[in-house]
């Protein structure tokens, strides 16, 4: 049964016409009409059905207007390296210690970064992290011995990207609250990843079918690109 807070907002949004995020962020935060700070989120429909298989696409984004979410982030690095991951705002931090707490099921973190030399512990962990998509990778950014860049770019607006079996990706750019401009740049800086993905990947045709926007609790508008990806 729906509330009286969703009937009053328009109806059968999907249908209309696609429009550019420019004219469409007045109304999705016109549809935030919650308590709360609601995120914007973009939904892309991928063509990842080809021939020589499907497009998988797993990278990351840095949204130069912040994403404004506080991420819990746990570090597994060597002694020396502690006070660094501390410095640099990490909120767990640890070594041998800490992997076994993450061996007994503790994943009181929503990200987690280790240094090159910590992997080879942690990665016989993969029953463990992998289903919750928590195992450190290279691509991104999250095995390193740059920790103090690593944990940074976590803590100031790194989000992941990736498509579901059925070619969804799901993303937010921001929130309510933030000012049109940056949540133009964020979008904008996700484009350019999809677009640098598309390169890297041999598919035939343009990789992004659909793409569409809404915030947590408003309906979805279909948003007309610019150029095509």
């Amino acid at each position: 049964m729906s509330s009286k807070r969703y009937k009053k907002l328009p109806e059968k949004t999907k249908d209309l016409n696609p429009e550019t995020i420019e004219k469409l962020l007045p109304e999705v935060k016109k549809n935030c009409t919650t308590k709360f700070d609601e995120s914007l989120d973009l939904n892309f429909n991928i063509n990842n059905k080809q021939k020589k298989g499907e497009v998988n696409i797993r990278t990351i984004v840095n949204l130069p207007g912040g994403s404004g979410k506080k991420v819990k982030i746990a570090v597994v690095c060597e002694d020396n390296k502690f006070q660094e991951a501390k410095d640099a705002g990490a909120d767990i931090v640890g070594g041998d210690e800490l992997i076994e707490k993450i061996k007994d099921g503790q994943l009181n973190f929503e990200k987690l970064i280790c240094t090159p030399g910590m992997m080879i512990k942690l990665s016989k962990l993969g029953k463990v992290l992998g289903p919750k998509g928590l195992m450190p990778n290279p691509k991104l950014g999250s095995v390193s011995d740059n920790i103090k860049g690593a944990v940074t770019n976590a803590k100031s607006g790194q989000v992941e990207i990736r498509n579901d079996k059925d070619g969804n990706i799901g993303v937010s750019i921001g929130k309510k609250s933030f000012q049109d401009n940056q949540l133009l740049k964020n979008f904008y800086a996700v484009l350019d990843v999809l677009e640098k993905e598309k390169s890297n990947n041999t598919l035939k045709g343009d990789l992004i079918k659909n793409t569409f926007i809404t915030s947590t609790m408003g309906v979805s508008y279909k948003v007309k690109l610019g150029k095509l990806i």
